[in-house]
Parts: structure tokens; C-alpha cells; sequence
């Protein structure tokens, strides 16, 4: 089977659970056909660069995908027609990256409190 790093871009009005919800849905299409979720992240809400569909913010999702071409195209597929969605993008990838990724890694970072704060 092959290896995708899919991100997900939905709606600003949608709550947080709707967001899990979609994800869950992704999940459970690529199980469907055969495939496998190794990891899925939820990285909240957060600006756009530029307006979609007058939307300035989006929900961002990253999911660590190993699953046949066939399964990849079908979750594609409904999420184009579901109306939540802003945005997918699909990336074919040599090995998956099961870490912490650098934006969960730095939000985790800025809410330790650093070394220098307890120093008199």
C-alpha cells in the first residue's frame, strides 16, 4: 500500500466536534477500502492566508494515511461533494511521520513555562 499525508481545511462555523467528526468520517472511508489511519491531527482553528469561499479562518487537520490508490481516491471524492470542506490536499510520501508535527510541537513549547521564568 502507499503513504499520504492528507490536511484538511473545513469551515470556520463548524465547532471543533463537527471537525473531529469529519475526521472520523475520513477514517472510517479509508478503512473502508482497505486502508489505515496511523495518526490524525487536529490543529484547531486558525487564520487563512486568503479568503475561500469567504471563509477567513478554516479548522486544520493532518492525518497520516497508508492505504491503496483506490481508497485515497474515493475519501477525495466525498470530500469534494461535502460541503464543510474547504480545502484537501494529498501528498504521496515515502515514510510516515508518526512525531508530533512542528505546529502541535511548537503550540505544546510555548505552553511550557521556560527555565528562565523560575530564576531569581
Amino acid at each position: 500500500m502507499a503513504l499520504y499525508e492528507h490536511v484538511v481545511i473545513s469551515r470556520q462555523d463548524i465547532s471543533p466536534q463537527q471537525a473531529e467528526a469529519l475526521n472520523d468520517q475520513i477514517k472510517a472511508l479509508i478503512e473502508e477500502g482497505g486502508g489505515a489511519v496511523a495518526k490524525i491531527e487536529y490543529w484547531g482553528l486558525r487564520n487563512l492566508t486568503y479568503r475561500i469561499k469567504k471563509n477567513r479562518k478554516g479548522h486544520y487537520s493532518l492525518l497520516a494515511i497508508d492505504a491503496p490508490p483506490a481508497a485515497v481516491k474515493e475519501m477525495e471524492r466525498q470530500l469534494s461533494l461535502n460541503e464543510d470542506v474547504l480545502r484537501t490536499l494529498t501528498v504521496r510520501v515515502d515514510e510516515l511521520d508518526l512525531e508530533l508535527s512542528p505546529i502541535l510541537a511548537r503550540r505544546d513549547r510555548e505552553r511550557e513555562p521556560r527555565r528562565d521564568d523560575f530564576q531569581s
